[in-house]
């Protein structure tokens, strides 16, 4: 690690998108939401994020250390603006009970979190593919949450 005072402040900033889940939590709103039967378990959620946010914010660093100064400022308002959906993602759902605005803002997530990818990528390989398994969490989380609002729609 070349740079750890770099890397604090992408963990600080991932702390920062990562506090919304805690401060939303699901309680018994969506305990009592109909789900599909290949919902993960509540207790997986947890380490899955946690993960996850480690991988982001090590690509965030690694990009940064990778890609000269000049090539980084499309990507990184790229990786800013999927951390700030993340961050949207449980106030709507969880603190709105907006699934169908929580949905809408997965699928924003989707979007930019495959064009960090694709941002990153050029300059940094490694970034990219570790930001890749949180696409992947994120593509299967916005089919579960479109599911939960089709088995709850009114």
């Amino acid at each position: 690690m070349e740079n750890w005072t770099l890397f604090l402040v992408f963990i600080g900033v991932n702390v920062l998108a990562a506090s919304s889940g805690a401060f939303f939590m699901p309680g018994a709103w969506y305990r009592a939401l109909n789900k599909p039967p290949w919902t993960p378990p509540d207790w997986l959620f947890g380490p899955a994020w946690t993960l996850l946010f480690l991988m982001i914010a090590y690509a965030g660093y690694r990009f940064t250390v990778d890609a000269a100064p000049g090539e980084r400022t499309v990507p990184l308002m790229l990786y800013g603006l999927q951390l700030v959906a993340n961050a949207g993602w449980s106030a709507l759902f969880f603190g709105a009970r907006r699934v169908d605005l929580a949905l809408a803002d997965a699928i924003l997530m989707f979007v930019t979190i495959a064009a960090t990818i694709l941002a990153f990528y050029p300059h940094s390989p490694i970034a990219a593919y570790l930001m890749v398994p949180y696409l992947l969490w994120v593509g299967f989380a916005s089919a579960l949450n479109y599911s939960i609002m089709r088995r709850n729609a009114s």
